[in-house]
């Protein structure tokens, strides 16, 4: 499945406008438990070599829900009801990963501390997209699915 990479290479514009949402406050993962229900976590997400990662408590349920159906989505938080500043959202499949280079890359790009004992994670991209309601410009375009890419 496609990286952050490929969202720069195939919709850079979109790409950029992710970042500034994603990075700013905190960004809500949804993962998929056993029974099929949605779980929501909030998450500091970090954009670093071409990649997006998230740290997360190896105890955490979503670390549990991304090891056993790797499926996830996830969207930037809004300030207010009105959605100020516009909404991104990616959604595909997550890689729990073991290597310290990757590790290294995400806690230089982190801008906060990071912990030895959190667990890395990968979110691979099938599908990126966001929204506005007249006080953002958005990006052209403003959808991009790895498939069409």
């Amino acid at each position: 499945m496609p990286s952050w990479g490929d969202l720069q290479s195939g919709a850079a514009d979109l790409a950029a406008f992710g970042i500034g949402r994603l990075t700013g406050a905190p960004a809500y993962l949804a993962t998929v438990r056993a029974t099929g229900q949605p779980r929501v976590h909030p998450v500091a997400p970090v954009v670093a070599g071409g990649r997006l990662f998230v740290f997360m408590e190896p105890t955490s349920p979503k670390v549990r829900d991304l090891r056993e159906r790797r499926w996830y989505a996830l969207h930037n938080g809004v300030p207010d009801i009105s959605g100020t500043g516009g909404e991104f959202f990616v959604s595909g499949h997550a890689i729990l990963l073991d290597d310290p280079d990757l590790r290294t890359i995400a806690s230089g790009a982190a801008t906060f501390p990071i912990e030895d004992r959190w667990v890395l994670v990968e979110l691979e991209i099938d599908e990126a997209r966001c929204n506005g309601y007249g006080d953002v410009e958005l990006p052209d375009p403003r959808r991009w699915k790895a498939s069409e890419s």
